[in-house]
This record gives structure tokens, C-alpha cells and sequence, in this order.
């Protein structure tokens, strides 16, 4: 069963509230109403202090108008008092009070008039809320204005209202943006999904629009790009899985075709020594084959520990020569090792050194002709660690084998018509392995006449983990 096919699928339609639009929305009027709700508290606030402190402004021009009048001699009697439905008090020089507003003069108020002092202040007319402010006259008295908190409030009613019909207006505004918004992010994040959902069901070459909002865009990028590399990956597996394919059925028709053979009573006893041979070899070939995938699994999983230990690369080198130098001598190819002085101590894993080195090896036999030479080397590397190399007198490499030399099974592909080939993992795996390792692996031309596999390694460069 595929990951795909595992996943669970996504609901095609959610609760509205859970979706990003909808929370976009709830979120835009949510702040709209505490907004609105803040500045009409503070509006109200605001409208009322400017409306009260007018109407001081105009209780003061109002008792400032009377006292000249009352200094010109002119008697303030109860109509003169009633100014535009304001009630007024007189504070003659003894402190005397007489007027409508007089009950609600305080006597702190007295005192300050008969001294010369304006005053103004809050207190209470009729047991409602009132403001009051005083100014004193030149005899020593004075008039004072009380005006009700209710009749302030009442003339500013109408500018609150107009207030609260704009709050409202921008109330409504911020709901119809909320859903503005919620389609312009929502409707593009939906789509990328739908695309998303279409790639893990498996579909490829999946048609992702381009995006108008930045960050949007990012992520459909971001998808065409795994997209593509989907593609790639898929269609690489693909053809490795057809290369196994061959590779496997090649050994296993021969294995099949000699066992029923010998089954049937068709191989003559004169034959039965090269039929086992030939069993044997096959059974080989496919026991590396299967041993190469194996490597191949458990590097690319990264599953195997590695064991950091001083190793002298010198003596790495000649022990791979000596082993393999019976096959080199079979099919007449001189293998030798190179030595330069200096060559350090490093601190790496040996056997998988030595792993490197063999698989090197043996490509570079598989592909040299009898009479050219193959060399080991090992020398300093000039930033410190070492370097090797196995240098062979094949065919070497063309610049665009190079590029690919060490992806699996692509050498083997363009050369299993020309020359003899392996399975097309080796190089692969040892690129795996240098790299574990801590070490770089690259492929040029040899002096020999063919390719030259060099293989660096740092004095130390392990990681912690591993050790």
C-alpha cells in the first residue's frame, strides 16, 4: 500500500468557522466591534468633557455679561436672571445670596467671591447633577451660572448621535473587509490545497496557478518545485526497479534453464562439471547483485554504525592490492600500489575503507583490457588527510560520464552494449560510503590512459554519533 494510498483523505468541505476564511472574518469583526466599541466609550467621553467644558465657557460669558450689568446699577431682577434656561445666583459683599440658583451656590463659593476669586466647579440644582461658575463683581460680590448636567447632555444628544451612526458605518465597513479578505487569502490557500491533495493522491504535472500575494505564491512555487522533483525521483525508480528487473531475471533464467536440465536428464555426465560451474557463477553473480542492493538500502537509511579507529592508509592500500591481485593476474592486468611518503595517520573506519578501495578495484578491472596497468595510490592531501586513488588504463570517462558517474545504474546503462559491466551500484555505494565517512570522492582522467577514482578523507571528521 502506497503512503498515498495510506494518508487519510481531507474533507472536502469543513465547518465554516474552522476555515481560514471564516476565522479571517470572525477576526476582522471581532476587532471591528472592540474597536468601535473603544473609541465610542472614549467618543462619548471625549464629547461630553468638550460639551461641559462649553458650557462652563458660556455660564462665565453669561454671569460676565451680568455683573456689568449689576454695576451699572441696573437691579437683576428674576427675569434678568433667567438666561436661556440657565439659573443664576447674586453674592452681594456680606455674602448674602439671592436669586433661582441660590440653593445651589456652595458657601466655599461665597468665601471665594467675596474675596475677588472666579470660581466653578460641580454641585446640585433641583437633586440633579449641575456645574456652576462664579465671577466676582468689583463691590465685592458677584453673579454664579448653574447649568444642569442633563441639559449639557441634551444639547450635545444629536453630535452623539451623529457620532455613534459613524461607528456604526465604520463597523460595517470592517465586516464587509473581514469578507473581502477572508475570499482574497482564503480562495488562493484553497486551491494550493486542492493541488497539494491532488499530489499526495499521486497525480503529477499537477497545474498550480501563480498567485497575486507574495507569501501565496511562495508556497505554489514551492510546490511546482516538489512537483517536479516528484516526477524525477518516481521516474528514476522506475527505471532502477527495470534494471533490477533485468539484472535479477538474467542469472535466474540460466539457473532455471540448467536446474530443469538436470532435472529432465539432459545434461550428459560429461557436462554436469561445467553446468555446476556455471550454476555456481550465476548463484554468485546474483548473491552480489543482491548483497549491492542491500549496502545500497542500508547507506541511503543511514542504519549502520560506523567504527572511528587510527588507521594507516598506506597499509589499507597494500592489503586490497595483495587481494586482488590473483584476479588481476587472471585476466593479465599489472596492479601495483603507489605509496608516497608522509601519508598521515587518519582516524576513520578501516573496514569500510578498505570496502571503498575494494569496489574501486574491481570496477576499474571490469573495465581495463589485459596488458594496461592499474594503480592504488595513496599521498598526503594538501589540506591535510589523505588522498587515494585508483587509477586504471580503460577507456576512462567522457566529461558527461563524469557528471553522472556516481548515480546508480547510469554508467551501466549507456555501456552494457559496449563493455563489460557490473550492476550499476558500485560507484554509488562508494560515494555512500567516503561520504559517511566524512570524505569527498571525485573521477578525472588517469595518467594511464583511462579514469582516475580519487578519494579524500580528513585526518578526523567522523561524527559524534557514530563513535
Amino acid at each position: 500500500m502506497t503512503d498515498a494510498a495510506r494518508t487519510p483523505p481531507l474533507p472536502c468541505a469543513r465547518r465554516w468557522s474552522a476555515s481560514l476564511a471564516g476565522r479571517i472574518m470572525v477576526g476582522t469583526v471581532a476587532v471591528g466591534v472592540i474597536a468601535v466599541l473603544v473609541t465610542a466609550l472614549l467618543a462619548v467621553q471625549v464629547v461630553q468633557s468638550v460639551a461641559e467644558s462649553q458650557a462652563r465657557q458660556q455660564l462665565k460669558a453669561q454671569a460676565t455679561a451680568l455683573v456689568a450689568v449689576r454695576a451699572s446699577g441696573v437691579r437683576l431682577g428674576a427675569a434678568r436672571l433667567a438666561v436661556l434656561g440657565d439659573r443664576f445666583a447674586v453674592v452681594d459683599a456680606d455674602g448674602t445670596l439671592s436669586g433661582p440658583a441660590r440653593a445651589a451656590v456652595p458657601a466655599s463659593a461665597v468665601r471665594d467671591l467675596t474675596r475677588g476669586r472666579s470660581v466653578s466647579g460641580s454641585t446640585t440644582l433641583a437633586g440633579h447633577d449641575a456645574v456652576y461658575v462664579g465671577i466676582p463683581a468689583a463691590d465685592g460680590g458677584g453673579v454664579v451660572g448653574v447649568r444642569k448636567v442633563a441639559d449639557i447632555a441634551a444639547a450635545d444628544a444629536e453630535l452623539t448621535r451623529w457620532l455613534l451612526l459613524a461607528l456604526a458605518g465604520g463597523l460595517v465597513v470592517a465586516v464587509v473587509s473581514g469578507v473581502l479578505l477572508a475570499r482574497r487569502l482564503g480562495r488562493p490557500l484553497t486551491r494550493i490545497a486542492g493541488s497539494a491533495r491532488a499530489l499526495a493522491a499521486g497525480g503529477r504535472g499537477v497545474p498550480i496557478r501563480d498567485e497575486s500575494i507574495a507569501e501565496i505564491d511562495d508556497i505554489a512555487h514551492a510546490l511546482r518545485g516538489l512537483d517536479g522533483a516528484l516526477t524525477v525521483s518516481e521516474e528514476r525508480q522506475r527505471e532502477f526497479l527495470l534494471s533490477v528487473s533485468h539484472e535479477i531475471r538474467t542469472p535466474l533464467t540460466a539457473i532455471r534453464g540448467y536446474a530443469e536440465a538436470l532435472g529432465d536428464g539432459m545434461v550428459a555426465p560429461d557436462d554436469r562439471m561445467r553446468v555446476g560451474r556455471t550454476l555456481a557463477e550465476e548463484s554468485e553473480r546474483l548473491r552480489r547483485f543482491l548483497d549491492d542492493l542491500l549496502e545500497l538500502a542500508r547507506l541511503e537509511a543511514d542504519d549502520f554504525r560506523l567504527d572511528p579507529q587510527p588507521v594507516d592508509p598506506g597499509s589499507t592500500v597494500i592489503a586490497a592490492v595483495d587481494a586482488w591481485q590473483g584476479a588481476a593476474g587472471r585476466v593479465d592486468v599489472p596492479l601495483r600500489a603507489e605509496l608516497a611518503p608522509g601519508i598521515p595517520t587518519v582516524v576513520t573506519d578501516g573496514m569500510r575503507l578498505r570496502q571503498v578501495l575494494d569496489g574501486l578495484i574491481e570496477n576499474a578491472l571490469r573495465a581495463t583490457p589485459s596488458g594496461s596497468p592499474i594503480v592504488v595510490a595513496a599521498s598526503p592531501a594538501p589540506g591535510g588527510g589523505v588522498r587515494l586513488s585508483v587509477r586504471d588504463g580503460g577507456p576512462g570517462l567522457t566529461e558527461q560520464d563524469a557528471e553522472v558517474a556516481f548515480e546508480r545504474g547510469e554508467l551501466r546503462d549507456r555501456y552494457r552494449e559496449v563493455r563489460s559491466v557490473g550492476t550499476g551500484l558500485g560507484l554509488s555505494i562508494a560515494r555512500r560510503l567516503v561520504g559517511r565517512l566524512g570524505g569527498t570522492i571525485g573521477v578525472g582522467a588517469a595518467p594511464e590512459g583511462g579514469a582516475s577514482f580519487d578519494v579524500s578523507l580528513p585526518s578526523s571528521n567522523i561524527p559524534r554519533a557514530e563513535r
